[in-house]
């Protein structure tokens, strides 16, 4: 089924039944991706070129590889529906990139079978790592004002600039802030980081642990000779889980609370997680264990996707996809190897979650 809830975004779903009646499982991804950007910084075609093991082009990690190996695990169970029961639905998102509600979100609100029993997402990642939360975060948009004057007669003015940077360097403050994570949640981070940072960089378990501050956009003034009235910023706030996203606001506008300073929040999210015993994860970390044939971490995501949603509506949800390279560059590309292995996991843990037809 095609769903276009605004001009540009399109959302596709589909579903299969077993046997009998059972649980449904879901299997998520979205369509939406980067722009190509400038063609002359690719040296191959950017709409797709397979070259040995890489599959090139623009969102082949993210997301287009992903779904093209839930696509595969789908119709793998489709061919065998009388050996499991229940429901296997597939729902592919056009509004994930922007964090946007009329992809994910939408299916969920207007499509009934768009929920179920767990979900599975192949979203960028490692076939080594599964993911089961992921840090909340805000989007502020901070700005200063000021009084104009010449630059020769600063006496006369007030620089929105010198008023904006002094209330950023204020939340940086908030990197200090603590979080009361659940234990099972800090020993999994603990536990992968082994694993997980000669993947994702080192320091991704202390990043995972506590909040951060990006101030991703400044912008001010007319001229090197005058005076700015008016300066902004955008800010990126990311949240672990055990520190309330209510906490996290209270002490931005505390950090905020001066006259000539005003802001707006943006998006809001908070940070979300499924328990790393429940089923869904520990099946598919079973299934990846015997795929990969090597260990697998089972670790917090430190970027969104759109897992947020599930979890908030209380749907156990795993992340698990292929290594992105050059996400959202020139030469971006994905390992078809790594695809067989997310294919292989996505087909056995829906398979084996669909075993329960109680």
């Amino acid at each position: 089924m095609r769903h276009e809830p605004a001009p540009g975004i399109v959302n596709l779903a589909a579903r299969i039944h077993g046997r009998g009646p059972g649980p449904r499982v879901i299997f998520n991804g979205h369509l939406d991706t980067y722009p190509v950007g400038a063609p002359e910084d690719w040296t191959v075609d950017p709409s797709g070129v397979l070259d040995g093991d890489r599959l090139y082009g623009r969102g082949a990690s993210d997301m287009k590889g992903g779904i093209a190996a839930a696509i595969l695990a789908f119709s793998a169970l489709a061919k065998v529906r009388s050996y499991w029961c229940g429901e296997l639905v597939l729902t592919l998102a056009g509004d994930e990139e922007t964090m946007g509600p009329l992809g994910t979100r939408w299916l969920m609100d207007n499509l009934p079978w768009a929920t179920g029993d767990a979900v599975l997402i192949a979203d960028a990642g490692s076939p080594r790592v599964l993911r089961f939360g992921e840090k909340g975060f805000l989007w502020v948009e901070v700005v200063a004002s000021g009084r104009p004057a010449h630059g020769a007669h600063v006496h006369r003015g007030d620089n929105a600039i010198d008023r904006l940077r002094r209330a950023l360097d204020r939340l940086s403050g908030l990197r200090e802030l603590l979080a009361n994570a659940p234990l099972a949640v800090s020993q999994a981070i603990a536990a992968s980081k082994s694993i997980s940072e000669p993947l994702a960089g080192d320091g991704e378990a202390e990043v995972l642990g506590r909040c951060t501050v990006n101030i991703g956009l400044i912008q001010g003034g007319t001229s090197p000779n005058l005076v700015p009235a008016r300066a902004s910023a955008a800010l990126d706030i990311r949240i672990p889980v055990g520190l309330s996203i209510e906490v996290v606001e209270e002490a931005l506008a505390r950090a905020l609370d001066e006259p000539s300073i005003s802001y707006r929040v943006l998006r809001r999210f908070a940070p979300n997680h499924t328990d790393p015993s429940h089923p869904v994860v520990t099946t598919c970390t079973a299934a990846a264990h015997a795929v990969t044939g090597a260990p697998v971490a089972v670790n917090m995501r430190v970027g969104g996707s759109d897992a947020r949603w599930f979890r908030m509506a209380g749907l156990p949800t795993v992340v698990y996809g292929p290594t992105p390279h050059g996400m959202g560059s020139p030469d971006e590309f994905v390992l078809i190897s790594d695809l067989d292995q997310v294919v292989r996991v996505h087909a056995l843990t829906a398979f084996d979650l669909l075993q329960d037809a109680s």
